[in-house]
């Protein structure tokens, strides 16, 4: 992981500030400990930015990804998607639903809309890709995301 995060330094910008909610990061953290063994490079990039996340109150995340958040993203090549960030389980990439233990996903997850960010692909190539915009997916209840 020094090597990525070398890499990174060395191509890119310092990675932008994120927030997530308590619960989410909680969460999050014990998924990425979880898929450790089964998905090591997206689960160490995961626990990586939730180590680096500021947790913050749920009134404070206003245009922050998070999970279940609708966000459109345009990544190096210049081209823009809508995508739904999901867990695992209720990933669906013909419904553009990406899970958080993807490259894309994990990226994604505490950025607010302007924001950049630089990652590593399965296949070692360096992208990026720029938030811009962030809304709650439709029939998105928070109140069960403990």
């Amino acid at each position: 992981m020094q090597n990525f995060e070398a890499e990174i330094r060395r191509d890119q910008p310092a990675l932008p500030p994120i927030k997530l909610a308590k619960d989410e990061s909680r969460r999050l953290s014990s998924l990425a400990n979880s898929t450790m063994d089964l998905f090591p490079h997206v689960a160490q990039f995961l626990a990586r930015e939730l180590d680096r996340a500021t947790v913050a109150e749920e009134n404070d995340l206003c245009g922050v990804v998070r999970m279940g958040s609708k966000v459109t993203y345009r990544d190096d090549r210049g081209a823009s998607r809508e995508i739904v960030l999901v867990y695992p389980h209720e990933a669906n990439i013909a419904l553009s639903r990406i899970s958080i233990l993807t490259p894309v996903g994990a990226a994604l997850i505490g950025l607010s809309v302007g924001q950049r960010i630089a990652f590593e692909t399965p296949d070692k190539r360096i992208r990026g890709l720029t938030v811009l915009a962030v809304s709650e997916s439709e029939g998105n209840d928070r109140s069960d995301r403990a």
